[in-house]
């Protein structure tokens, strides 16, 4: 029986991990396929150089992948400070106000259609064990599971190394062509079927429509890159 639910447990931290780690993928690479993009666009209709193009690209990747990298350290550390602070009010209400607990898990049960000699019987059970208790109340009452201690981490390199490799796929044309908007030609079809692909695999892991999630994504990328041209050569003129 022990060996189903740690099997379970493990399932289940897995399942939350992975969810993680899409999650962290998604937010750099969508910003990463998208702000270096319009940045060398806006850039294409303003200089001659492919060499300026693709300094300031790399520049921005740079920096935009530390930038996003810290905002996702932040956002786990959040996290798992969060999920301690109510762990240990938690734990200070199991010993303090151990009667409201109970009949805060019978409600629990309560919803969950149990009959009342079965709600009093659990709720006798469960707080046998007070680790099992607080427990029970983080995922039932919070809804809270534990996060990963590394979490800060993992989140700031996965998010990091996706915005560079998707900064750096808008950029590759400018190496291989003479002139900014030639580059830009190439660059708009790569990154414009790039926004579609990583749209229609976001979506599917999301569980959003696919043809219209990636839709979305493609006219995103599409809209800022054009209103950065746009801009830019209104200003060079």
């Amino acid at each position: 029986m022990t060996h189903a639910h740690s099997h379970t447990h493990s399932h289940t931290e897995d399942h939350l991990r992975n969810s993680d780690f899409i999650t962290d993928v998604v937010i750099g690479m969508s910003d990463g396929l998208t702000v270096p993009f319009a940045l060398a666009a806006g850039i294409s209709s303003a200089v001659s150089s492919n060499d300026i193009v693709i300094t300031a690209g790399v520049a921005e990747i740079i920096a935009g992948s530390i930038a996003m990298g810290l905002g996702g350290f932040l956002a786990g550390k959040t996290e798992v400070e969060h999920y301690h602070s109510e762990l240990k009010r938690e734990q200070d209400e199991v010993e303090r106000v151990p009667e409201r607990e109970k009949e805060e898990i019978r409600e629990i049960f309560q919803n969950y259609g149990f009959s009342e000699s079965s709600q009093v019987m659990l709720v006798e059970e469960l707080s046998k064990d007070k680790k099992k208790w607080v427990d029970f109340m983080m995922r039932f009452e919070l809804g809270l599971e534990e996060p990963d201690g590394n979490r800060a981490t993992k989140s700031a390199l996965t998010i990091g190394l996706s915005y560079v490799v998707g900064g750096i796929i808008p950029l590759i044309p400018y190496f291989f062509t003479s002139t900014p908007i030639e580059g830009l030609k190439i660059s708009a079809v790569v990154t414009l079927l790039c926004l579609f692909t990583f749209g229609y695999f976001k979506s599917k892991a999301t569980g959003q429509p696919l043809l219209s999630g990636a839709l979305k994504v493609t006219a995103i990328g599409a809209a800022a890159a054009a209103a950065a041209f746009a801009v830019a050569k209104m200003f060079s003129m």
